[in-house]
């Protein structure tokens, strides 16, 4: 456990420095929210504080969009590393960006990280006009695992639980109460988010106890498959999902290539896939982050926004 955790505290760093100086349009260390460090639990937890960016055109309202950070679920406070990362052309397309901190495995198994996700949508809601949102929209972006949370989110719209086999989980939770408001997302960009636990090994199989995904579920994912599928974004598609769009590298040497195929496949199925895009050459980050691939992230949120 110990070395994939360097693995991917390295992974996150490596992400921060190619980041900064390629003109991408990324936000640079020392970017300001425009609210910042606002708990939306009602604790003391940094695990559960998020900042907001707002555009620089003095709008009244801005529609919003949710950005989760990548880490293999391992942290619990890298919410400047997603505005730097895929945040600031988002908030150049006229968005409000939220970009949120979630618990950790370490702090909690699977499904705190969905519950604290979906209790800082419901914040939102409740506090729109305190922040200038225009609740009226709300997508939600993240890399790798805020890619699962991500796609988590939207497929699991107005569901509050879900029962495989003998195990039951609560999919909405209560943090920072709020339950009157709504937790659905409107649309969702994934990046290279494992979204199939069942296939991540070799595109076949399940992870060893030792994974990510092991740490995320509290024990080895063979002996689990009840939560290795409750765990799995894929399991929850149908027709009702907002519309999707994928990105994934097909050089990426963490998340499975695949896993984006997977996922894209299910969705078109029910005809909520936007597009599937397969990045050529495309890492865990590096290249798979481009101006094209902003630019189409940008304009599916747009279009999505009008309808």
């Amino acid at each position: 456990m110990k070395k994939t955790a360097l693995s991917i505290v390295t992974l996150c760093f490596t992400l921060i420095t190619w980041a900064q100086p390629q003109g991408f349009g990324f936000g640079q260390p020392g970017v300001t929210p425009d609210f910042k460090d606002i708990n939306y639990a009602g604790d003391d937890l940094e695990a559960h504080r998020l900042d907001i960016y707002l555009p620089k055109t003095n709008q009244e309202k801005y529609k919003v969009i949710v950005a989760i950070y990548g880490s293999a679920w391992f942290s619990n406070n890298m919410k400047g590393m997603t505005y730097m990362s895929i945040g600031k052309p988002l908030t150049d397309a006229g968005f409000a960006v939220v970009c949120i901190n979630h618990r950790s495995s370490g702090d909690a198994k699977f499904p705190a990280q969905i519950q604290d996700v979906k209790g800082a949508i419901r914040f939102l809601r409740a506090n729109a006009d305190k922040y200038k949102l225009d609740i009226s929209f709300i997508g939600i972006t993240g890399f790798s695992s805020g890619g699962h949370l991500s796609s988590m989110a939207g497929v699991t719209n107005n569901m509050h639980s879900r029962t495989v086999g003998q195990t039951t989980i609560d999919l909405e939770g209560t943090v920072g109460g709020n339950e009157e408001f709504s937790s659905a997302v409107n649309a969702v960009v994934d990046w290279f988010g494992p979204v199939d636990m069942a296939r991540m090994e070799n595109c076949e199989t399940v992870k060893d106890a030792n994974s990510p995904e092991a740490a995320l579920i509290g024990g080895a994912p063979a002996d689990m498959p009840a939560m290795v599928a409750l765990v799995s974004p894929i399991t929850y598609v149908t027709s009702t999902c907002p519309r999707f769009l994928v990105f994934h590298g097909d050089a990426d040497n963490v998340v499975p290539h695949c896993q984006g195929v997977y996922f894209s496949e299910e969705l078109k199925k029910v005809g909520c896939l936007k597009e599937f895009i397969s990045v050529p050459n495309g890492q865990h980050g590096p290249i798979t982050f481009n101006e094209d691939t902003f630019k189409k992230m940008t304009d599916f949120f747009l279009e999505e926004a009008k309808k």
